[in-house]
């Protein structure tokens, strides 16, 4: 028979445990330890390429603003126009067809990128009908070094069969009939219309956009707004060229970081409250 246990012969507890201390924090090897000063470099990345707020605010309102009069705008423009009377892009091509092309391939990645892939491809196919003959899958040995290169190259053989089906072989001089074609948007679109065909059209890509909000020329919260509102403010007999002179300056002089202020030659007329030194002489060449 089971003996009963009762109070008096049940075994004594068992003392409780000292509390465990706390392990100490395991250190990381310096490779893998937590980078604090890079955070810190790309938050201050994120400040400098915000919108000021007050741009910001207008826009939402609904507001049409650009903190400079008609004669700012025309003294920046004349003085790009004296510095560099015949701006170019960077992007190496020798015809529309090659233009668009490499316009798709800029996506997200540097002309300097795509220029050392599109040179050995341009040789063998500089052509819609060539590069749909050479193919999805070799195109893509020929474009693997750029950026998101599987979904270019199943635009560029796309688009290179439009073109074929719809429109000759040829690149169309219509901004609707671009947009239509895989891979191209309105930038892209605004880019061939005014390298290839002349228009005066402002395609805003980044250095567009950080430039016109950062010195209050053309602000906006999209891209779309920032072209619209240069397209207002922009002279008429500047427009063929703005966009490029826009774009190499917000490239080399109104960079993300470290902006170049002491070799900007609008810097006297930017409404940027930290600018990193004061103003050249109004008109110094860059």
């Amino acid at each position: 028979m089971a003996r009963r246990t009762t109070r008096r012969n049940r075994a004594p507890a068992r003392p409780r445990a000292a509390a465990r201390k706390p392990r100490p924090a395991k250190k990381l090897p310096p490779s893998k330890a937590r980078p604090v000063k890079k955070a810190t470099r790309l938050a201050t990345t994120a400040r400098v390429r915000r919108p000021p707020k007050a741009a910001m605010a207008a826009v939402a309102a609904g507001k049409i603003m650009s903190a400079w009069t008609a004669d700012e705008v025309e003294t920046a423009f004349r003085r790009f126009a004296a510095a560099n009377p015949d701006p170019r892009g960077e992007l190496k091509h020798v015809d529309p067809y090659t233009l668009l092309v490499a316009v798709v391939l800029s996506a997200q990645a540097t002309d300097a990128g795509v220029n050392k892939a599109t040179g050995p491809l341009f040789a063998v196919a500089s052509t819609p009908a060539a590069m749909v003959a050479l193919g999805e899958e070799k195109l893509r040995d020929y474009i693997k070094t750029i950026g998101l290169f599987n979904t270019k190259a199943k635009n560029v053989i796309a688009l290179s069969q439009q073109l074929l089906d719809r429109h000759g072989g040829k690149v169309p001089r219509d901004r609707e009939a671009l947009e239509e074609l895989p891979g191209v948007g309105r930038k892209s679109a605004n880019v061939v219309l005014n390298t290839a065909f002349g228009e005066p059209t402002i395609a805003v890509d980044t250095h567009i956009f950080r430039l016109g909000n950062r010195t209050g020329l053309a602000p906006g919260l999209t891209p779309f707004e920032v072209e619209v509102k240069l397209n207002q403010v922009v002279p008429e007999r500047y427009k063929i060229h703005a966009h490029h002179w826009l774009i190499l300056h917000g490239r080399y002089i109104c960079k993300a970081t470290k902006p170049a202020c002491d070799r900007c030659i609008i810097a006297d007329l930017c409404k940027w409250p930290e600018k990193t030194a004061d103003a050249p002489p109004p008109g110094t060449a860059v």
